[in-house]
């Protein structure tokens, strides 16, 4: 445990940091997670219009550096793909 006030605060601040980043990246996860669901009961409609809100929450993680925007540009695609109708 920090000895000294300044480390404490530091210490404070580091984790309510984790905190606010684990809770942004669970819900990137949870979206992605339920965005294949829809697409697994075939219901593209609604994954459709789910689309830009997981787009946003995607942008966001990057934005804060959480995951690399070339990941965030990957799991984007990947989820563009799902939604499309198949050929």
């Amino acid at each position: 445990m920090p000895i000294k006030r300044a480390a404490k605060k530091a210490y404070r601040q580091s984790e309510k940091h984790r905190h606010d980043n684990r809770v942004l990246k669970d819900a990137m996860k949870k979206d992605i997670k339920e965005i294949t669901k829809l697409v697994a009961a075939q219901k593209l409609e609604e994954a459709s219009k789910m689309l830009p809100a997981v787009y946003q929450v995607i942008d966001k993680v990057a934005q804060k550096n959480l995951i690399h925007k070339k990941n965030a540009a990957h799991k984007k695609s990947s989820v563009a793909k799902l939604v499309s109708p198949k050929k």
